[in-house]
């Protein structure tokens, strides 16, 4: 780490040379050396680095008066002249930059061969079923985690589960002195040895200069996840996986990730064990940067799931990723500090939306189609995860019709059980009816 004053420079990560210590900001490297050593013209002193990870521009409305030497958006380099009273709060972190770190990370990805079904998921992201739900959400008042508009925004995303298919159910949640809830709701696969993805968001919204019953509509943080993953859950059922799917809208985020902390808390380790992803969705619909940019981010732990990610950005849509191994101030946290492969989605260079946490938070700076490409991404790593189901037909007597127009298709699963799919004027989707169907031929 910078112990003791230093001299730094910032340049391109591709001029970086060795023989100073270095952190990687993407397409920046900030270099530094002890203050008496030299290190090019440009570079200028300061008494040690600090590395500050931030919500929005959450450090900087608490500090207007501290100039960060390298601004990145969701992490700024500050001098340790400027370090603040506290090391943290459930908005920003303030801690020592290390040497060889990379925070932000612009891998090279090379697109995969695309896979005709998962192209097809993917085509079939509504954008206007998105918005129709995030159109809602942002209709409340305000979506605080003790409003009884919070409950409204509860009961519409139950409702819309149900109808779905999602076995929900809703888990209490303590916020202070008060009481929240987090929103479940299940759909099991049809294999054998089933698995566990977990997709996630926070439902709650927050104003935190006009406090609880200030208007935060919350449009895109995080009414933009939430309707993802009620758009996500709805392309799931649309197709039969091997693992489970489970949907997530959690309570108390902002107020310090207390919905996302009491479920994992409360998780049994059989269940721990059974978690193949989970995919968090926050803020993913405001276009920051030129370049429509997503950032992945997540622990040691979910490399393998960022990689996922990462290549289906480039396989399926426009987006530049970067990501971070530094989680942060999100519902992935709780899952990652647990050992689970968790990976947040988020807007890239969020920092730069300004209109987060107040009454601005508005449909007005939505973008719908970035929004969209961030849906594609994610469901078609999802595809990936939960595995499509393969569904093995009898050769005689597994269709049949008892009256006009009915059809009723009888096949087995991978587990053996007996699957069942009919046709009432429109297809459904296989369900399993359990058992063992055993070969007789």
């Amino acid at each position: 780490m910078s112990a003791g004053p230093v001299r730094y420079l910032v340049v391109p990560t591709t001029d970086a040379a060795g023989g100073a210590q270095a952190a990687r900001f993407g397409e920046r490297t900030l270099l530094w050396v002890p203050a008496d050593q030299r290190l090019g013209r440009a570079s200028r002193t300061a008494p040690g680095l600090l590395l500050v990870t931030q919500v929005g521009r959450s450090f900087q409305d608490d500090y207007p008066d501290v100039t960060p030497l390298l601004d990145h958006g969701r992490h700024l380099v500050i001098s340790a002249a400027d370090k603040p009273r506290r090391r943290s709060n459930h908005c920003w972190r303030v801690e020592p930059l290390r040497a060889g770190t990379t925070v932000i990370d612009t891998p090279p990805v090379v697109p995969a061969r695309a896979d005709p079904d998962i192209a097809q998921l993917v085509a079939e992201v509504s954008t206007a079923s998105y918005q129709s739900d995030l159109t809602w959400l942002a209709s409340l008042p305000t979506r605080h985690s003790l409003s009884p508009t919070f409950t409204q925004a509860m009961d519409f995303a139950d409702d819309r589960m149900v109808a779905l298919g999602y076995q929900t159910s809703r888990t209490p949640v303590t916020v202070g002195a008060g009481h929240s809830a987090n929103l479940i709701g299940d759909r099991a696969g049809i294999g054998s040895n089933r698995g566990l993805v977990i997709v996630t968001a926070h439902l709650d919204s927050i104003n935190l200069a006009g406090g609880p019953a200030a208007a935060a509509p919350g449009a895109d943080d995080n009414g933009s996840g939430s309707a993802g993953v009620l758009e996500l859950g709805r392309l799931l059922t649309t197709r039969s996986w091997t693992h489970d799917v489970r949907l997530i809208l959690f309570g108390g985020e902002e107020e310090g990730l207390f919905g996302s902390k009491q479920y994992v808390a409360t998780l049994p380790p059989a269940e721990r064990s059974r978690v193949r992803a989970v995919l968090n969705m926050d803020m993913i619909a405001t276009k920051n940067t030129a370049t429509p940019t997503v950032l992945l981010e997540g622990a040691p732990v979910s490399t393998a799931q960022i990689s996922a990610l990462a290549t289906a950005a480039a396989t399926y849509t426009g987006l530049k990723v970067e990501t971070s191994l530094n989680p942060f101030a999100s519902d992935h946290v709780p899952f990652n500090d647990a050992g689970m492969p968790a990976v947040l989605t988020i807007e890239g260079a969020d920092s730069a939306n300004g209109h987060i946490h107040s009454a601005n938070d508005t449909l007005n700076f939505i973008d719908w189609s970035f929004a969209t490409e961030i849906l594609r991404m994610n469901v078609a790593a999802l595809a990936g995860w939960l595995e499509p189901a393969a569904v093995r037909p009898r050769p005689a007597g597994s269709v049949v019709s008892w009256g006009p127009g009915r059809i009723d298709v009888f096949a087995v699963g991978t587990d053996s059980a007996l699957l069942h799919k009919a046709f009432d004027g429109s297809w459904h989707d296989f369900e399993s009816l359990g058992g063992v169907v055993l070969d007789t031929v």
